[in-house]
Formats: C-alpha cells, sequence, structure tokens
C-alpha cells in the first residue's frame, strides 16, 4: 500500500530512501566539492608563499641567502600542503562525477576509505602547521637561553612572507577538520541505514 506517494512496507515502516537520500547525499558532495576545491586553492598558496620564499642579506661583505629549506619544519609544511593540494584535487574529481551522474555513495570500503584519507590529511596538517609556527616563534622571538638569535630583525620580509604561508595553512587545516566530519557523516550515515533495515526486520 502507498500512501500519499509514500512507499510503507508490510512492517507498516514508511521508506523513504530514494529521492531524500539523493538529495541529502547530493547537498553533501556539493558540500565536500566546495571545501576540496577551496582546500585545494589554498594549499597550493600555502606552498607557493614558504616555497618561492627567498631574502639575501649581506653581512659584512658576505651575502646569506635564507630560503625555507633552512628549516626542516617549513620543507615539511610545503609538503604536507603539496600532497594535500594533489589529494584534494583527485577527491574533487571524484565528486563532480558523482554529482554530473547523480549516483549515491552506497560502497562502505569507498567510504571509510575517503574517511581515513581525510582524517590522515587532517592530521598531517595540524602537525605541520604546529611545527612551522613553533620555529616560527623561535625565529621572530629567539630563545636566550639556548643563544638563538632573532632572525627576522635580519630577514623581516622572508619572516613576513613565511607568515602568511602559515597562516593560510592554517585556514586548510580548519577546511581538513570540516572536511573530516563530513566524510565521517557520509560513512555512518551507511551503517545507520543498515541499522535501520535491520530493526525493521528488512
Amino acid at each position: 500500500m502507498s500512501y500519499l506517494g509514500v512507499g510503507v512496507s508490510p512492517g507498516n515502516v514508511p521508506v523513504y530512501h530514494g529521492t531524500n537520500l539523493k538529495v541529502i547525499d547530493r547537498r553533501v558532495r556539493v558540500a565536500e566539492l566546495v571545501l576540496r576545491c577551496l582546500i585545494c586553492g589554498l594549499s597550493v598558496l600555502a606552498a607557493v608563499l614558504v616555497g618561492t620564499d627567498t631574502q639575501i642579506k649581506e653581512i659584512f661583505t658576505i651575502q646569506k641567502k635564507a630560503r625555507f629549506t633552512d628549516m626542516k619544519a617549513l620543507v615539511f609544511l610545503v609538503a604536507a600542503n603539496g600532497i594535500t593540494a594533489a589529494y584534494s584535487l583527485v577527491q574533487g574529481v571524484r565528486c563532480v562525477v558523482g554529482i554530473v551522474r547523480g549516483s549515491v555513495l552506497f560502497s562502505k570500503p569507498l567510504a571509510l576509505a575517503i574517511f581515513s584519507g581525510d582524517q590522515a590529511l587532517a592530521y598531517l596538517n595540524v602537525a605541520a602547521v604546529g611545527a612551522a609556527a613553533q620555529s616560527a616563534a623561535f625565529a621572530k622571538l629567539g630563545q636566550t637561553k639556548l643563544q638563538w638569535m632573532v632572525i627576522c630583525n635580519m630577514y623581516g620580509k622572508f619572516c613576513n612572507q613565511i607568515g602568511e604561508g602559515i597562516a593560510v595553512s592554517l585556514l586548510v587545516s580548519i577546511c581538513m577538520v570540516g572536511l573530516s566530519c563530513i566524510s565521517a557523516f557520509g560513512l555512518f550515515r551507511l551503517y545507520g541505514s543498515n541499522k535501520a533495515k535491520n530493526n525493521s526486520g528488512w
């Protein structure tokens, strides 16, 4: 039987999966696509800001060039942003294909793989930003007990651009955390639907 176009199972449990599930999945994928495109663009920007930052300082007729490779934490940050940009591009293409085809993600292994990848990238970005921020703090403030001098007094332009790159990377980390929540919703939605079917006896 059906009332007002809503199917009713033999156990008198309304069956809505179909249109509603596709609408929800489409909205989630649009939000996911927007975040992935934003993350991809910001990751590239952060990698370019940090990776191309150089400044030459002349000290007693000796030229010293500051580069991001002088700090391992900055190398880690550039690598993390590069990996995130490539990963987001691939996942963004997947989202576009899913939206165009109008398909719904029902594969648990694929949903789990996406969730695991997003979680790993979120942790990677948070770790990279934390390490870079700590190194930047030492360069900005120095450490008198360890006799580490303030580098940013000599390389002001270099430090400012590095700071901009770290700030953009922080935005990437925040977006990755939000994206992880979306992928978690996509994964647990599948388990929730199975639980509902089991409770209804189907």
